[in-house]
């Protein structure tokens, strides 16, 4: 298929305008600005305003049409009406992208508002993003159009999982989690109504991206039907694409036709499509989180044999019935060899089998024993280790000897711990150290599950 517009400028632009920043703390555009210098922005930052000839220290300028400087952004943020005539003079100035933030145009019913934005967008070929958009952040360009302030959403750390959502809110909320999960962010991109970027296109610029590697979607409806399907044909076999699709029921179609004017469409037939391209299915937003955290690790199973380590037997219990259930995952039978080795250097009241049951006052030395035995046994495919740190021996070193061990096993290995505040504290050092921590043994079951599911899917496709 053939590139409509080049997403580049607008993910790594050179210089950028602010249209409508003010001076006004509370403005839209005031923020967009203030997070840009934020960020430390390495190009050229140039505000338009009508009314100042100064905004936040920066030189203002009346129209873009002023600026001595040829511009790759433009971002937006001016009342509905206004958006037309400032984005024509963007055209005339040869701008190469612009993020319109403003809503008021085809969510309210205001379409011919919206297609009057397409047409200039298309007549000057500007790579239109939004209306009604958060619009994009780029973590290595420090491209920030994000009107949301810092001190009420944390920064994920610099990664290779890229999100696509059509919903702004729902991006900001997945972001401030992802920031939490230490999940590391390469590009957000909210497209809002698309009136003239969509899905489609952000998904090819993103398939050709190397800073790219997972990328999770959010949306609510398909605008290009037959591109989408001819594009994700080829998306699935490249990167992993975990996708949530919103509007599933007449409710909920009704509900995205008010939000972002989006025709959500038959969900089955979309489902189907998902699928057979390989793209991982989230049913809600906690799932797309649980998928989105273990593909970040770029672990990938060689077959779908689960070795269970805990120290505690409910939790074993809960998680061998879940593998059980599963129509793709099996417990892991250890070898002969491996059963051997344990039973050499486990206490007696340790008993040798899957799961294993280190007991309540297993320590680190017990965790990393277990792991290292696991971790090298041919018959086992995947690792989850549960990590009850309410027990005495479940310490930082226990922790330490997670991370140590995720960054030499060649196999997936994720943890499952709950608790308050001491527990999520050794988990967020885990999460830092690259080791996916999962709230219960559903979720990580779930989640190997999908995994598991995709490294099938490239296999087949490799064979033909």
């Amino acid at each position: 298929m053939n590139k409509r517009a080049d997403l580049t400028p607008m993910m790594k632009p050179r210089s950028v305008a602010i249209i409508g920043a003010s001076r006004d703390p509370h403005k839209v555009g005031n923020v967009i600005l203030q997070n840009y210098i934020s960020a430390g922005f390495p190009g050229k930052l140039y505000p338009v305003n009508l009314n100042s000839d100064e905004v936040l220290g920066l030189k203002a300028y009346k129209s873009v049409l002023d600026i001595d400087d040829s511009v790759d952004l433009a971002v937006i943020a001016i009342p509905a009406p206004a958006v037309p005539g400032a984005l024509e003079q963007c055209g005339k100035a040869k701008v190469k992208s612009a993020v319109v933030v403003s809503g008021g145009f085809a969510e309210i019913g205001e379409t011919g508002l919206q297609d009057k934005i397409a047409g200039i967008a298309k007549k000057y070929s500007i790579a239109l993003v939004g209306p009604n958009c958060l619009g994009v952040m780029d973590m290595r360009s420090k491209v920030d159009t994000l009107f949301l302030p810092t001190k009420k959403l944390s920064k994920p750390k610099v990664g290779f999982v890229s999100f696509v959502s059509q919903s702004g809110a729902v991006g900001s909320t997945v972001l401030d989690v992802i920031a939490g999960e230490g999940i590391g962010l390469s590009k957000f991109i909210s497209y809002g109504n698309a009136a003239y970027i969509d899905e489609t296109d952000i998904l090819e610029y993103l398939m050709g991206d190397p800073e790219t590697k997972v990328i999770v979607l959010y949306i609510e409806g398909i605008k290009r039907g037959r591109e989408f399907v001819e594009l994700a044909r080829k998306l699935g076999r490249s990167k992993p694409v975990i996708v949530l699709k919103a509007g599933r029921t007449s409710a909920g179609m009704a509900a995205a036709q008010s939000h972002t004017a989006s025709l959500a469409g038959n969900y089955a037939v979309q489902e189907a499509i998902f699928k057979q391209f390989g793209f991982i299915v989230a049913n809600d937003l906690s799932e797309l989180l649980y998928y989105a955290k273990i593909f970040a690790s770029e672990m990938r199973p060689k077959g779908n044999r689960v070795g269970v380590i805990t120290n505690g037997g409910g939790a074993g219990v809960i998680a061998a019935d879940e593998i059980g259930s599963s129509k793709y995952l099996q417990m892991a039978d250890y070898s002969a060899a491996t059963k051997k080795s344990l039973r050499k250097i486990m206490p007696a009241l340790v008993n040798i089998k899957n799961p294993l049951d280190l007991a309540g006052d297993a320590d680190s030395r017990r965790y990393m024993d277990a792991m290292n035995a696991l971790g090298s046994d041919p018959e086992v495919d995947m690792l989850l280790v549960i990590i009850l740190y309410q027990t005495p021996g479940a310490d930082p070193g226990v922790t330490r000897e997670v991370v140590q061990k995720k960054i030499t096993l060649s196999k997936p290995l994720l943890v499952v711990s709950v608790g308050t505040e001491y527990t999520q504290r050794q988990a967020k050092l885990l999460e830092e150290g690259g080791v996916p921590v999962y709230d219960s043994p559903i979720s990580a079951v779930s989640s190997l599950e999908a995994l598991f599911k995709y490294t099938e899917f490239k296999k087949r496709i490799a064979t033909g």
